[in-house]
């Protein structure tokens, strides 16, 4: 699943850094990855990396931002259209599935080593989640307080019940498994939707 990295010089040095670790991330740990290792990957020297990202911790910290901002802005799009609620919902449950399971090194990666933040990156980390979450459960009360979703679950635990599924693909789907990503997130939306039926 790790991608490969391109040192060409074609594609812009922050990205090259990040695709080197999150390839090495993936295959030798993020604490058995040094400075050297990363750059050498990347075909560029120790002062690029520092002059873009400060740390190797900083690298680890955008190998996940970079796909929660990506599903902020879809999450936002979806919560922002002029659809039913119940459709807005379904397609932001199927979209994070897609997401996560498109970016699957970065999310591993990052559960994986999520421990090695400093403090203050962690609760960065943890206040965008928690933005994206609240986001998402906005839609759930959305729909509650229309009488279109049962409020006889909290919105809450539906929302970890959904996200609790996402988190977890890292452990278990395989591109070359039977389900596909998107019948993979259908599934698990259908799941959430069906939770939520009056």
């Amino acid at each position: 699943m790790a991608k490969a990295t391109d040192t060409s010089g074609t594609t812009p040095v922050p990205q090259r850094l990040l695709a080197a670790a999150t390839r090495l991330f993936a295959e030798n740990g993020y604490d058995r990855t040094s400075v050297q290792e990363i750059v050498e990957a990347a075909g560029v020297t120790k002062g690029a990396l520092y002059h873009y990202f400060g740390s190797k911790e900083d690298l680890l910290q955008e190998v996940y931002a970079r796909v929660l901002r990506l599903q902020q802005e879809r999450l936002d799009a979806f919560a922002d259209a002029d659809e039913p609620i119940e459709q807005r919902l379904r397609e932001a449950a199927a979209d994070v599935v897609v997401t996560t399971i498109d970016n699957l090194d970065d999310a591993a990666i990052f559960f994986r080593s999520m421990h090695h933040l400093s403090p203050e990156k962690n609760k960065q980390v943890r206040a965008e989640r928690r933005r994206y979450h609240e986001r998402f459960r906005a839609l759930i009360e959305e729909g509650q307080a229309a009488g279109v979703f049962s409020t006889a679950t909290p919105a809450d635990l539906v929302v970890d019940y959904h996200f609790g599924s996402v988190h977890h693909l890292s452990t278990w789907y395989r591109p070359d498994g039977p389900l596909t990503e998107q019948q993979v997130a259908d599934h698990l939306a259908d799941l959430l939707l069906r939770a939520l039926r009056p």
